[in-house]
């Protein structure tokens, strides 16, 4: 019966070990990545929104971030932000 338990013991252990690897992992890289991006955001970079607006950043606040964008200027919050030049954040896990 102990050598039962041990070999269960041992699956589960197995199953949370793939766990972190294919889920949790992957997915903190990516918020830290993202993070750093949002961080390094400056006055004249290129950015995408998540609504899909593009435009050039006119100015940086703490959590504000006023973007040009053609004869508009709008203001978002610096977490909507999904693209700056060309680095792109991901969300999700990536496949």
């Amino acid at each position: 019966m102990s050598q039962g338990l041990m070999v269960l013991v041992i699956q589960i252990a197995a199953i949370v070990a793939v766990m972190y690897f294919l889920f949790i992992l992957p997915q903190s890289k990516a918020r830290k990545k993202a993070a750093a991006m949002l961080a390094g955001i400056q006055k004249g970079n290129d950015v995408m929104t998540a609504g899909g607006i593009v435009g050039k950043v006119r100015d940086v606040k703490e959590s504000l971030i006023t973007i040009e964008t053609g004869t508009a200027t709008i203001v978002v919050d610096r977490s909507r932000i999904v693209r700056v030049g060309s680095q792109t954040t991901t969300t999700g896990p990536s496949i």
